[in-house]
């Protein structure tokens, strides 16, 4: 296994230049850092992340907390962000809270040992705990807004209330949301959206749940369905799978009988039958940039920011004109 002194050999450099281009690149010349990192490249070295943290205090490991990996919404924000972190020489930690602020708070605080930086997922504890763990370190949240601590927002709540402006014109006047998660930021969010649109429309919305993002969840619903119900907005895809199923083996029509649209595209809707209609949702996009806002912050390039990701609407064949 190649050493250091192996590296600073190979770039023509002494073992204190070499650790220095390797731990510190900012104090070494350009050319001399370049020198360095081929050689280390050649020769498979690979720098000593605790001796990194001891000279620099960087770990070189970023920390992501998300609820859940039951939920398809959290797989591609987690590759996201695994991306981002690999393109910036960075390890990513990821650890799941099961919805739990408790848990959510003590996975906070042990990570925040190992970390550079903490970027949480649509976290379920209260505000001061949030703000308490963004004075201890490097903090960006996900699908939540406290205060001005740095976010990135996927905008779900716009994007179903373009769901809800859509089945209004199609006639629909009485429509069922299937919310959640239980204590969801987003989904609250979601909810005031799709209730004052469809008072804004005239219409009526029948709220049911939370539920978690399940398709046996789905199924359930289906059978609870308010009968003056012509139209269903589901939180999550894996639900409107569900839903979809649960009202065709029920003998109910969709679109026929009930229109089916659902607030992420993440499974397959357009290829069940009918296609659904759904959200396409940037998850991917936010966790990298989750990741990058966060590695920004640490470095001291940004204090406070907040993006938001706007969605667009797919519109399938499982939204019509009510029977």
């Amino acid at each position: 296994m190649a050493t250091l002194a192996d590296v600073a050999r190979e770039a023509g450099v002494s073992k204190a230049t070499a650790s220095r281009a390797l731990m510190r690149p900012d104090m070494v010349a350009t050319d001399t850092l370049e020198r360095v990192r081929a050689a280390a490249e050649r020769l498979g070295f690979q720098a000593n992340r605790a001796a990194r943290a001891l000279t620099t205090g960087r770990t070189g490991m970023v920390g992501l907390i998300v609820p859940t990996l039951a939920n398809p919404f959290f797989a591609p924000l987690v590759l996201g962000a695994q991306r981002a972190a690999e393109e910036t020489d960075s390890h990513l930690l990821v650890a799941v809270s099961e919805y739990s602020a408790e848990r959510e708070e003590a996975l906070a605080a042990r990570l925040s040992q190992q970390v550079d930086g903490l970027v949480m997922v649509a976290p379920v504890g209260e505000d001061a705990a949030l703000r308490e763990q963004a004075r201890r370190r490097p903090l960006v949240l996900v699908d939540r807004r406290v205060g001005r601590l740095p976010a990135v927002v996927l905008d779900t709540a716009s994007g179903t209330s373009e769901l809800v402006g859509h089945l209004l014109e199609l006639g629909h006047r009485t429509l069922g949301y299937v919310s959640g998660p239980p204590g969801s930021w987003a989904d609250e969010r979601r909810r005031e959206a799709i209730a004052r649109r469809t008072e804004e429309g005239g219409g009526r919305l029948r709220v049911l749940g939370p539920l978690p993002p399940t398709f046996d969840a789905g199924i359930a619903v289906a059978g609870e369905l308010p009968g003056e119900v012509t139209a269903v907005i589901a939180y999550n895809s894996f639900l409107a799978l569900g839903v979809l199923h649960g009202l065709t083996a029920a003998g109910v029509r969709v679109p026929g009988r009930v229109s089916l649209a659902a607030a992420d595209g993440l499974t397959a809707l357009g290829a069940t039958t009918p296609g659904v209609t759904a959200l396409d949702v940037p998850v991917e996009e936010a966790g990298a940039l989750a990741v990058t806002r966060l590695l920004e912050v640490g470095a001291g390039v940004r204090r406070t920011v907040s993006t938001r990701l706007p969605t667009r609407l797919r519109v399938r064949e499982s939204t019509a004109p009510p029977g």
